[in-house]
């Protein structure tokens, strides 16, 4: 972690508070959401259906949004939108603690998404923006700050849910109060370099740029090859401690078997990833080092592939070992693939891009592969009940394990082909 602190210290004053912002918004965000559902169905008394409405509101506003977000920072500065985006979720996490009817919970859900959509576009853009041809390291680095938000914000969340989950809404409130107002006092203004020009025309213009980002086919085809990073990656939150709490049970063992899983990923990353990297830059191309995350996520479903075929004890130590060993290295393996290939992606995003409308592209970017979260996730889901329903424990491993090989093949086929260069890249010119 020293030499993570002494790395960032060698980038401008800017790229050090967009990267200190991003562990606070993750720290705000993770000390709420996790318990979010349990607060609307159980304080609140909510149906099922309600709590799915309400957090799926959040999710489609945040999902289907980024393109406009994109757009905005682009247009109107990256500076504003950041702003932006931290007060409107200051707004919508103090609403979510303090009303009870649901047309203003879905309000106050919709709020949260929004925000987001509005500042992680501008964010990433502005990183690359100010780190030029040190992109791949500092955006290594951006994510140990993110995985660092991501690794202590539920556990701040669970101490002050204990008391009062309202507390804990105000208090995430008040960081995001925080934070926009440093924002806005220390983040120096950044235009994109073709600001100018973006933002001559009004509807028929910005249409035009769209049309232009879509018809980038190695931008589109990179997008569609990375869904599968996010689709596997997720699973940590998803088939992973499903898999530890169907062999684990509910009780505490299978409580602090799933806490390992997130705490082995996250301080995987936070002292792994500027290590990763290095060695990464000086073997492997960008498009090589693509290929072998998604490869190494793909077979981070190994392990639990293999403790199928192993006969599952009634109960004992050998339960809770098949329980809790396949599931932890899966997620190290999912971390570590992460760790090879999101630096790179993000560069990738910037290059694809021809360095015109850096946050738009990241504003679909995003929008396309949370489309296919959603999409694979439910995929998962189905395919978790069918191998439960059918005794075929196996179908969904190795359905993640093909989806990782294939990708992972998809990537090294556009690196082969040049897809991944910046000469490849095809976006629409930019015209006054």
């Amino acid at each position: 972690m020293k030499t993570t602190l002494t790395q960032v210290r060698t980038y401008d004053r800017s790229v050090q508070l967009l990267m200190v912002n991003q562990f606070t918004i993750n720290l705000g965000f993770y000390m709420l959401m996790p318990y979010l559902a349990a607060h609307l169905s159980g304080t609140l008394g909510l149906a099922g259906w309600l709590v799915g409405l309400v957090l799926g509101v959040r999710n489609f506003s945040q999902q289907g949004m980024f393109l406009i977000g994109g757009t905005l920072a682009d247009r109107l500065g990256y500076k504003p939108l950041i702003v932006a985006g931290c007060v409107l979720r200051t707004v919508g996490f103090a609403t979510l603690g303090l009303v009870d009817s649901v047309p203003a919970l879905l309000a106050a859900s919709a709020a949260t998404g929004f925000a987001g959509a509005l500042f992680n576009p501008a964010v990433r853009a502005y990183l690359a923006a100010d780190t030029g041809k040190r992109r791949v390291e500092a955006f290594a680095l951006f994510n140990v700050f993110y995985q660092a938000g991501i690794l202590l914000g539920p556990l701040v969340g669970m101490l002050l849910t204990g008391v009062d989950f309202r507390i804990t809404c105000l208090v995430s409130a008040a960081i995001f109060a925080l934070l926009s107002v440093v924002q806005i006092r220390s983040l120096p203004a950044r235009r994109a370099d073709d600001a100018a020009r973006t933002k001559a025309g009004g509807r028929e213009r910005v249409l035009s740029q769209w049309g232009g980002i879509l018809r980038n086919r190695a931008f589109l085809l990179f997008s569609t090859a990375m869904i599968g990073s996010y689709v596997l990656s997720f699973q940590v939150y998803l088939a992973l401690p499903l898999e530890v709490r169907r062999l684990g049970g509910e009780g505490e063992f299978g409580t602090a078997a799933v806490a390992l899983l997130f705490a082995a990923s996250g301080l995987a990353t936070i002292f792994g990833q500027t290590r990763v990297t290095a060695w990464c830059t000086a073997r492997l191309e960008p498009g090589q080092a693509l290929a072998w995350g998604l490869l190494t996520m793909g077979l981070a479903f190994v392990p639990l592939l293999a403790a199928t075929a192993v006969p599952v004890p009634d109960e004992g130590i050998g339960r809770r070992l098949l329980a809790a060993v396949p599931p932890t290295l899966a997620a190290l393996m999912l971390a570590l693939g992460t760790m090879i290939a999101y630096p790179f992606e993000m560069d990738t995003i910037v290059r694809l891009s021809g360095d015109r409308l850096v946050a738009t592209h990241y504003g679909l970017y995003n929008t396309i592969c949370g489309v296919g979260i959603t999409l694979g996730n439910l995929l998962t889901g189905a395919a978790l009940d069918a191998a439960r329903a059918a005794g075929m424990s196996a179908l969904p491993w190795l359905a993640l394990l093909v989806l990782g090989l294939a990708c992972a093949g998809s990537l090294y086929g556009l690196h082969r082909a040049g897809r991944l260069t910046l000469n490849a890249a095809e976006p629409e010119p930019v015209v006054a």
